[in-house]
């Protein structure tokens, strides 16, 4: 994202829209600029703010004028007086910027908008996880924060050393230049974006093993990880494997989501057997 500094006119409204800071107002030439080193192409600006269509000029007189009289002059907070921003035609591998941050754009890899993943949470018709696995979703960044590449392929990198496979439907998998070593592609590591999650699921018996291992990870990174552990219910509609053990380890989880089992199986293959199964539930 640019801001055409012919129509600025520094009025700060765009400055308070952007989740991530990376628009403020340049002291020098007096007009809204964007760190493109921050942006993370999320189009929040863009799409938050109306756009009028004044003329800048005008606005840049009347602003002066009323500067001078000691009066206050600005347009409403949540307006781009002059239709000031200038989208670009995003390439590889800015592009990826906006496919993780703009949750309206589905990502190729998976057609699924957001993330790109429908993670664990779709479990009662996807199937991902089966009666003794478990399913984690490792989330990297938030707005305000962010992550780079860089960060993620610290940990995708540690998890296949430990023989650990990654989910195929998630983007994340997809820009992975080599599963077996975990390595994410070269020329997108220092690209930034607004989150991303990468999924993993082993047997309950690596459930702490990899809890451990994503503890360990995240000291080295620099910006926030969120840890989900997706697992099936016993008959009582319980979980009394994953839960004690996350207890043990000092954490206090919350069941973030139950899928009742309602909908419509999209995963065949990986379906469970015939035998009937208790339903799927995720807890984060």
């Amino acid at each position: 994202m640019r801001i055409d500094p012919n129509k600025c006119v520094a009025c700060g409204n765009c400055t308070y829209v952007c989740p991530m800071g990376a628009i403020y107002i340049d002291p020098v030439i007096k007009r809204a600029t964007v760190d493109r080193d921050e942006c993370v192409e999320c189009y929040s600006c863009y799409n938050g703010l109306s756009q009028e269509h004044l003329n800048p000029t005008v606005v840049r007189t009347m602003r002066k004028v009323f500067q001078t009289l000691r009066l206050r002059f600005d347009p409403e907070p949540d307006v781009c007086p002059t239709a000031a921003f200038a989208p670009e035609d995003l390439t590889w591998p800015r592009i990826v910027r906006r496919a993780f941050s703009d949750p309206r754009v589905p990502h190729e890899s998976t057609g699924v908008e957001g993330r790109g993943t429908e993670e664990v949470k779709t479990n009662d018709v996807t199937g991902r996880v089966l009666v003794g696995e478990v399913g984690f979703t490792i989330e990297f960044g938030r707005p305000g924060v962010g992550v780079r590449f860089r960060d993620i392929d610290k940990m995708t990198r540690r998890l296949a050393q430990a023989g650990i496979l990654f989910e195929k439907k998630n983007p994340i998998t997809t820009l992975l230049k080599n599963q077996e070593s975990g390595e994410i592609r070269d020329d997108i590591l220092d690209e930034k974006i607004m989150s991303a999650i990468v999924e993993i699921k082993v047997p309950l018996a690596r459930t702490e093993e990899v809890i451990r291992l994503v503890h360990q990870v995240e000291k080295e990174v620099d910006t926030v990880v969120v840890l989900g552990v997706g697992v099936r219910c016993d008959e009582q509609g319980e979980d009394s494997i994953v839960l004690p053990l996350l207890e043990k380890l000092g954490y206090h989880p919350q069941r973030a989501k139950t899928n009742t089992g309602l909908g419509r199986i999209t995963n065949a293959s990986a379906a469970a057997p015939a035998k009937p199964e208790p339903v799927g539930a995720g807890r984060s």
